[in-house]
């Protein structure tokens, strides 16, 4: 059975709300202006992920999928090469990567027999240092040994790769990893007509901390319509 993620409508990214540093009130005037110009709102965007461990869960892999052509689509725009593993059965549909815009021919597809030889291939392709986004889409049966996480840390770290593992869990079920940076967790719901909301609420973050998220409208494909 295919796997239908939805089609944005190329609406804006939305911007999280963010709350004010409680040290900007006791800091001087010339330390606020140096906090105030280096602050980042965290936002759902490809430099969110950069460097860092991400896991995106959904108890089903649409919304999942739908947001992570996001960053696919954004890093290609930037020019930067993609790595998609995948150790499972079934993956995402060409052509509704391709109705986003998904360069599909610069897109590498690696297909994985078990999450450990997933797990190698995403090494090889972070070492290589060559790769902006490297995604590991291992569904339901995620389960890898702490010293590859180790390794595949330590590489994205190095090169400032984004590296996500897609899984399929509920939102009460661990993270893949301890070593897991950001855990953002999907659902979507039908809206009028062919609309549909998607939604990732960010579990944790150890760079600017859990509780907020992304929400965007698209539009279901054929197979949803």
């Amino acid at each position: 059975m295919n796997e239908y993620p939805l089609i944005d409508l190329a609406t804006p990214l939305a911007r999280s709300p963010q709350t004010k540093d409680p040290w900007l009130r006791l800091a001087g005037r010339d330390l606020r202006r140096e906090l105030t110009a280096t602050a980042t709102p965290a936002a759902w965007s490809l430099s969110t992920f950069a460097g860092r461990f991400g896991e995106i869960s959904a108890d089903h892999a649409t919304a999942s999928l739908t947001l992570v052509f996001r960053l696919v689509l954004e890093a290609q725009k930037q020019g930067e090469p993609v790595g998609w593993i995948s150790g499972r059965g079934s993956t995402f549909f060409p052509p509704d990567a391709s109705d986003v815009g998904i360069d599909l021919s610069a897109l590498a597809v690696i297909w994985a027999p078990e999450t450990l030889a997933a797990a190698r291939a995403a090494e090889h392709l972070l070492r290589s240092g060559s790769f902006g986004l490297v995604i590991m889409d291992l569904g339901p049966k995620a389960r890898l040994p702490l010293h590859a996480h180790a390794r595949l840390v330590g590489q994205a770290r190095q090169h400032s790769t984004a590296l996500l593992c897609i899984t399929e869990k509920e939102s009460n079920r661990p993270s893949v990893s301890s070593l897991v940076s950001l855990r953002a967790h999907t659902g979507r719901t039908a809206k009028k007509e062919d609309r549909f909301r998607c939604e990732a609420r960010i579990l944790k973050d150890k760079r600017s901390g859990p509780g907020w998220g992304h929400v965007e409208i698209c539009r279901g494909p054929d197979g949803l319509r």
